[in-house]
């Protein structure tokens, strides 16, 4: 009997110890977007976000590892930071040379590993491209800055990225365009607030692969002069474009040129009466649109 109660007595008072939790692995939301990067499904063998909380005086402290490819069972110990301050491919997505920072509120471009070659940032609060943020990434082939505040394009931001065939600053606040790489084969700049002194005489003039320009809903006077042969889309609705001449598009020297790789020319939306420039377009296949009443 005595060896019972005993017995009862460990048992009752004894504590008793909860299992550690297991690591949450965070999920990771993907967009799907139109580009040539082939990606493949994210698996736990593939890439592990390993995370660990830890209570202190009832504050959750969280410390972040790095991405770990392979499931590598290492943890590296980063002091507690705010999510703007995290390493970048914590605080986006990285995988297979692409970089995907979509709305997560950042107010300038992250540092990015030097193999970037596709940066997606749409739809944040940057304000500012600097020179230095592209001086060391020269990889780069796609970027996306959509949907973002940026007023301010400073001298030479893209002057290094020799590679870059794709970029976008559509929905911004830009009155004045940058330097452009030279081998751009589509530049967006839609609903901004460019006006036509924003636009150098030859800002697209010595880019030979330029295919794509869209320059709609925004502060245009007038049609960007030396356009490229090789442009194909050209977009400029809703402007306040009043002026065209003959050599806009045509060489007025030359009645027998033919712009053979244009396709589209959109200028609907604009204050100027296009039957008033009929030889304006006499080079065109397809007649721009927009009023011509």
């Amino acid at each position: 009997m005595e060896t019972l109660q005993a017995t009862f007595f460990l048992f009752v008072f004894v504590p008793l110890v909860n299992p550690a939790p297991p690591l949450q692995q965070e999920s990771l939301q993907f967009y799907e977007y139109d580009t040539d990067v082939s990606m493949g499904s994210l698996t736990q063998q593939d890439y592990e976000v390993q995370s660990k909380d830890i209570r202190k005086d009832g504050t959750n402290i969280s410390l972040d590892t790095s991405l770990i490819l392979q499931s590598d069972d290492s943890q590296l110990d980063v002091p507690p930071t705010k999510d703007t301050n995290l390493p970048t491919c914590l605080l986006c997505v990285c995988l297979s040379g692409s970089v995907y920072c979509e709305e997560i509120d950042i107010e300038a471009v992250p540092p990015l590993p030097k193999e970037t070659a596709y940066l997606y940032a749409r739809f944040n609060k940057i304000k500012r491209i600097a020179a230095s943020d592209f001086a060391d990434i020269t990889t780069l082939r796609r970027i996306d800055f959509s949907g973002n505040r940026i007023e301010e394009i400073e001298d030479g931001a893209f002057s290094k990225l020799l590679l870059l065939e794709e970029l976008s600053l559509a929905e911004n606040r830009l009155v004045k365009l940058p330097v452009l790489p030279p081998k751009l084969t589509t530049f967006n700049a839609n609903q901004n607030r460019i006006k036509s002194r924003g636009i150098k005489a030859n800002a697209f003039k010595k880019l030979t692969n330029l295919a794509y320009l869209y320059l709609g809903h925004n502060a245009l006077e007038s049609v960007p002069l030396n356009l490229p042969e090789s442009l194909r889309i050209l977009h400029l609705q809703y402007n306040n474009i009043t002026t065209i001449t003959d050599d806009t598009f045509c060489k007025s020297n030359n009645t027998r040129y033919i712009r053979t790789r244009m396709d589209e020319i959109r200028m609907e939306g604009n204050p100027i009466v296009l039957a008033k420039h009929v030889n304006a377009f006499s080079c065109l296949r397809m007649l721009p649109v927009g009023t011509y009443y």
